[in-house]
């Protein structure tokens, strides 16, 4: 079986190839927008934007892949309001050029979708809950879903919110962001109104290695078992890390004033990953001290 891997250079991708390589005898192709991987990999990586048709259509041909897994995405979520356009490109049209690229080959695609598609007034939502995004963001990741549904190729969505975890030179996600100023004696204000499942990075992983084995179809929810404010899970951080609760400020998310809307009260529910998966995933407990090993803390 040959998995080809776009943005295996990110937070998912780097915990996705960690995973295959130890899990299973899969060939990877690792691809990514940088020069080179994050690990001294022996096998084929390829320097590779989503965004250019022909080089997308190229490579696939060439190596002929059985899925395509695409981590890759612009998640900068206020980024996405000021950079529209790139953020489209990225998002929207680089999964048509993977979906082309799909139906050429007669190879399935794993799409990465998020909890940004809906509008955050009364999750926790299921797999058939219909979408209303707030931001851009949210629209393009819809968009990007919807080209994946109407297409003719065989295709597995995974929605999934609050991603964490730990990589080789990935942007600090909430959990490492927090552990970096919390260590460093900074007070950090978190909000109490944003409701949700944080991620662990290897759950998520996990279930695109279901979806392969299982060549499951459809969209499926993939979050952390409970669904708690950021505050909340930030409570849970401290503890396990042994760090000052007083160091935080509780805070709505009005006073962030940040470019994009946010769902509040969101969530996503995932009986159905866990019913067809075979699989719960961790909660923010079992996640955050796992994260504490993985730091090496």
């Amino acid at each position: 079986m040959k998995i080809f891997i776009t943005g295996s250079n990110g937070l998912l991708g780097q915990a996705l190839t960690t995973l295959l390589l130890r899990e299973t005898n899969y060939d990877l192709i690792l691809t990514s927008a940088e020069d080179k991987s994050y690990l001294e990999y022996a096998g084929k990586y390829e320097k590779l934007d989503i965004t250019a048709k022909e080089d997308v259509k190229k490579m696939v041909a060439f190596y002929e892949p059985n899925v395509i897994v695409n981590c890759a995405a612009f998640t900068n979520v206020d980024a996405c309001e000021t950079e529209r356009e790139l953020s489209w490109r990225i998002n929207v049209d680089g999964v048509k050029n993977l979906i082309i690229a799909c139906r050429k080959e007669n190879c399935k695609l794993i799409h990465i979708s998020t909890d940004y598609i809906f509008d955050g007034k009364n999750g926790p939502y299921t797999e058939e809950a219909t979408p209303s995004p707030v931001s851009f963001y949210g629209r393009s990741k819809l968009a990007a879903e919807n080209a994946v549904t109407t297409s003719t190729i065989n295709y597995t969505i995974l929605r999934t919110m609050v991603l964490y975890g730990t990589g080789v030179n990935v942007k600090p996600n909430f959990a490492v962001w927090m552990i970096n100023m919390l260590k460093n004696n900074e007070p950090i204000k978190i909000v109490d109104d944003m409701i949700g499942n944080s991620t662990m990075a290897d759950d998520l992983a996990y279930a695109i290695l279901k979806s392969i084995e299982k060549n499951l179809k459809g969209i499926y929810n993939i979050a952390g078992i409970d669904i708690i404010s950021r505050y909340d899970f930030a409570m849970i951080l401290c503890d396990v890390f042994k760090f000052d609760k007083n160091m935080i400020t509780k805070i709505k998310t009005k006073d962030l004033q940040q470019a994009a809307a946010r769902p509040l009260n969101s969530g996503l529910t995932t009986l159905k990953a866990e019913t067809q998966m075979g699989f719960k995933t961790m909660d923010s407990l079992e996640g955050i001290r796992l994260l504490k090993v993985q730091l090496g803390e």
